[in-house]
């Protein structure tokens, strides 16, 4: 069996791994050669995957038995034609793949067919409606663009100053594929965020929903923690479980979806949905016995899943600074009880670029986050140099 997967960063990369260690073989596509899954692929190609003819010209040729898509930047009419003619199937889904590149779509249908609750939220085409909505919304105020990874392009507005450059990065953001809108919403007080991974497979009777347990995560600058688990009232994961079951059901398809929501108290916000792995997941290399990219690759090809996690873990993923050599201070972040340290090699893609990661276990997920932190630390003058 063969699958086309488009994206092939590091995420890629590792879900490559995944499905070669199912038996399966991997055509990897990215829009440049030596992208890290190329490496590992039992076949590389490059292609501009925005560009509908050249990726259904491509498809044709390869007629993979599924398509998966791993990155927002596709053409998504390629991939609709090619499931309408029968040359291949598409996974996650098309409906999943079409809204992951458009988040106005998403929350659309998040919030007006599903009812789910949210932070209220207006969409502006220009600079003039962004300018609008701040003065009838008041401030803080969060933008983001209405494509890209989550946290991609995202400012807070504190003044009308601010609405200039939020705009001005949110459209920035787009990248390899253009638009002119962006997403407004009010700051909706909370006390954590959350990551609801949500395996949806078929099986002899119908589809299952499997969630894993939340992982917690905030961004800092040019980093990523997050961790698992993230203690939660017993009434907050199950709304959390409920708003998950609701979009990805919604979503259709198989595979894993990263489900974003906010938690205050009880309460719980639905804020995005990736509709495959994500970068908060990668935690789950360590605590989980099936890592998200596990998960993904099973879901996608019919095999049965758990969601066990085997330990508490956290994780921090770097996406700024230099990563050289330096062997006596990666020795001492390695130092560190139950730590691994991943360095990526720099590759070509304008968006932001992961250069590695810190990854612990623990007994408790404090314990585990101290840990990461402190090879994190011992690498700071690495990642500097």
């Amino acid at each position: 069996m063969r699958v086309m997967l488009l994206g092939s960063g590091e995420l890629g990369r590792e879900l490559t791994l995944s499905f070669q260690r199912l038996g399966v073989e991997v055509t990897a596509v990215d829009r440049y050669a030596g992208a890290p899954a190329h490496g590992v692929a039992d076949e590389a190609l490059v292609v501009k995957m925005t560009d509908p003819d050249e990726l259904s010209a491509v498809i044709a040729r390869v007629r993979p038995a599924c398509v998966v898509a791993n990155t927002t930047a596709v053409a998504v009419d390629a991939l609709r034609a090619a499931a309408d003619g029968g040359v291949t199937e598409v996974v996650p889904g098309l409906l999943a793949a079409q809204l992951s590149l458009d988040r106005e779509g998403m929350r659309r249908l998040a919030a007006d067919e599903l009812g789910l609750p949210t932070a209220p939220f207006w969409f502006a085409g220009s600079e003039a409606e962004l300018e609008a909505i701040a003065t009838h919304a008041g401030f803080p105020l969060v933008v983001k663009p209405v494509t890209g990874a989550p946290g991609q392009g995202q400012s807070v507005l504190l003044r009308h100053d601010d609405v200039t450059p939020a705009w001005q990065r949110a459209i920035a953001a787009g990248g390899r594929v253009a638009h002119n809108r962006v997403l407004a919403e009010t700051v909706v007080e909370i006390d954590f965020a959350v990551t609801l991974l949500t395996a949806r497979t078929y099986g002899p009777d119908g589809a299952a929903l499997h969630f894993c347990e939340p992982i917690g995560h905030r961004q800092v600058g040019g980093e990523l923690e997050a961790w698992q688990p993230q203690p939660m009232t017993e009434a907050a994961l199950g709304a959390a479980k409920s708003v998950a079951a609701r979009i990805v059901t919604a979503l259709d398809g198989r595979g894993v979806f990263g489900v974003e929501l906010l938690i205050r108290g009880d309460e719980v916000y639905f804020a995005d949905v990736t509709a495959h792995p994500c970068d908060s997941g990668l935690v789950t290399l360590r605590s989980q016995r099936l890592s998200q990219f596990d998960l993904h690759a099973r879901a996608i090809l019919g095999l049965p899943v758990d969601t066990i996690m085997i330990s508490p873990g956290a994780a921090e993923v770097w996406y700024s600074g230099a990563v050289v050599n330096g062997d006596l201070l990666l020795a001492s972040a390695l130092a560190v009880p139950e730590s691994d340290v991943r360095l990526f090699g720099r590759h070509e893609d304008s968006s932001r670029i992961r250069l590695g990661m810190v990854l612990a276990t623990a007994p408790d997920v404090t314990t585990a986050r101290d840990r990461v932190r402190t090879a994190s630390n011992a690498l700071e003058r690495l990642r500097q140099s």
